[in-house]
């Protein structure tokens, strides 16, 4: 069944003032109404999001991440790989301007 966006929408809304009054009324370090608060906003985002691409095929530009530790691995992975490639676009950029300098030393 689809979720009505405009309800979904109103809900989203809601769990935003409700885990902000949370975070401002916070009774310690570890007030459980925060993390229960924090999970609320979460799941209302995802049924808002969810009810935005049934509908009107368009979605919101947040991302929430999954707390997997299987995840985590993969990130570790990807970390590396993009190490490797800045490496090489700092070359690149650097062998262009290298090119540009030497154009106008000819010129």
């Amino acid at each position: 069944m689809t979720v009505d966006p405009r309800a979904a929408l109103d809900r989203l809304v809601a769990a935003l003032e409700a885990h902000y009054s949370a975070i401002v009324n916070r009774r310690g370090a570890d007030d459980p109404a925060v993390d229960d608060f924090y999970y609320v906003l979460a799941d209302a985002f995802d049924v808002y999001d969810t009810a935005l691409e049934e509908v009107h095929h368009e979605a919101t530009p947040f991302y929430l991440a999954d707390d997997d530790s299987d995840d985590d691995d993969d990130d570790d992975d990807d970390d590396s790989d993009d190490d490797d490639d800045d490496g090489d676009d700092l070359d690149d950029d650097q062998d262009d301007e290298d090119d540009d300098d030497d154009e106008h030393d000819e010129g």
